[in-house]
């Protein structure tokens, strides 16, 4: 991201727009930036799709946020299809068709008529509880990156946000957020959601997300170099601008504060100082904020979370990243097609990491959300809820087939295929055996019309 602008401005060509279009397009690109898919028009681009990029890759999962749909990975679609081609993009199937029949456009007509009523019906649930058949409540909220998503998340159910991420408000610009304006965003959320919370993370700049002038640079390996909370550590002033905005916001609702890449307590520690110290600074100057506000940690990293024991003493909750931590502790790249086959979210690996997590967060009485891609795939998100996690947050538009599949459940079938699950020995076989037990309650309660009251 950061590259491709400095040399667009290096040799004066100007960047992605498509503030010029007049017209419905699908966008066929070799790769979209996050930065980009942010400032997509909804009402011109219909869908886009890449050579590049994976499911969980930050372009992706902005798409899914902003209801676009996206078939990313395809390797040679740029070259496959020329400007005014006529094509069938499919996100729920990830397939593009060029050129395609009359037959082949009459049946997604149909499936697509089928699909808006599909989604007409799960309205139905906007306002019913995401609780499971057996009795187990669960909080179900939304992820976001700006105030102008509020709305949907909670015409879709949403209640409240359980993940606010705030570096969206740093990019596509040429300076850097005042703490006047980053206070307006979040105390626009804040008393939108009201009674209910909000997660604010501090600002996750870097990996293949940057701002403009942003003061980062050059990396060979920027998704584990000098991002997230290692660069808010250092540019302390920045830091604290945004931690002196959400300590106010915290006083026009429930607000709460969220660390990202923790990988050890020092961290914490650093992180906590300074917030103390802008509270000091706060109170100096009689500027209201929450005395008590809540201070969690992304649990992303490998490190963080075999330390969860000594992390669940000074924090008040995690969430789990699951996309990085699944990236980190199987050193795969998460956006490279080529080894997408080993990201796997049911790797023992991963199983165990998260049945720690959960285990310790719950020893010293701390909640444990989820804010991954896994919590938005029905399959993933029943195998959390078996695991012990309290909180799912989704993109807006997954809240309500989540919550249909919730209702449709019984927790303590999700706790014996968790079980059960913790003592397989391949990634394989976990998958199978998830599919088996699972797929097809799944499939059912997602096709049933029934609305349990």
């Amino acid at each position: 991201d950061v590259g491709g602008r400095v040399l667009r401005n290096l040799l004066k060509k100007p960047g992605l727009t498509l503030s010029h279009l007049n017209e419905e397009i699908i966008l066929v690109a070799h790769d979209l930036a996050p930065s980009d898919t942010a400032s997509l028009r909804k009402d011109k681009v219909l869908g886009f799709a890449t050579n590049i990029g994976g499911r969980t890759s930050h372009s992706a999962i902005m798409a899914r946020s902003l209801e676009i749909p996206a078939v990313v990975g395809l390797r040679d679609i740029t070259r496959r299809v020329k400007p005014g081609s006529l094509i069938i993009l499919d996100g729920n199937k990830g397939r593009v068709i060029v050129n395609p029949t009359s037959k082949q456009i009459e049946r997604y007509r149909r499936q697509q008529r089928e699909f808006f009523f599909y989604k007409r019906k799960l309205e139905d649930l906007r306002f019913l509880p995401p609780q499971t058949l057996d009795g187990r409540e669960v909080e179900l909220a939304a992820n976001i990156a700006g105030p102008e998503e509020v709305d949907i998340a909670l015409g879709n159910g949403a209640e409240g946000i359980g993940l606010y991420r705030t570096e969206y408000l740093y990019m596509n610009r040429q300076d850097l957020p005042s703490e006047e304006e980053q206070l307006a965003a979040y105390k626009t959320i804040a008393e939108k959601v009201s009674p209910n919370s909000v997660v604010i993370r501090t600002i996750d700049l870097g990996g293949d997300k940057f701002q403009s002038h942003f003061p980062v640079p050059t990396q060979i390996n920027p998704f584990m170099g000098w991002r997230a909370i290692r660069l808010c550590l250092e540019k302390v002033d920045i830091f604290k601008t945004q931690l002196r905005a959400i300590l106010r916001a915290s006083h026009f609702g429930k607000v709460k504060l969220m660390y990202p890449m923790i990988s050890g307590m020092e961290e914490v520690r650093r992180a906590n100082e300074i917030l103390s110290e802008v509270k000091g600074e706060l109170r100096k100057e009689r500027i209201p904020f929450d005395e008590d506000i809540e201070v969690g940690v992304m649990i992303e990293v490998p490190s963080a979370a075999i330390i969860a024991d000594i992390l669940a003493k000074e924090v008040d909750f995690f969430s789990l990243g699951t996309n990085d931590l699944i990236q980190y502790s199987l050193a795969v790249d998460r956006i490279n097609e080529k080894v997408a086959y080993l990201y796997q979210p049911l790797h023992p690996t991963i199983l165990r990491l998260i049945d720690n997590i959960v285990k310790c967060a719950h020893r010293e009485n701390i909640w444990v959300g989820a804010c991954g891609e896994m919590a938005s795939d029905p399959l993933y998100m029943l195998i959390l809820l078996g695991l012990g996690v309290d909180e799912f947050s989704v993109a807006p538009t997954s809240l309500l087939e989540i919550k249909k599949v919730i209702r449709g459940a019984r927790w303590d079938k999700t706790q014996e295929v968790a079980s059960e699950l913790l003592k397989l020995n391949t990634s394989s076989e976990a998958k199978r055996f998830a599919q088996r037990k699972l797929s097809r309650r799944i499939k059912k309660i997602l096709k049933g019309d029934e609305v349990v009251g």
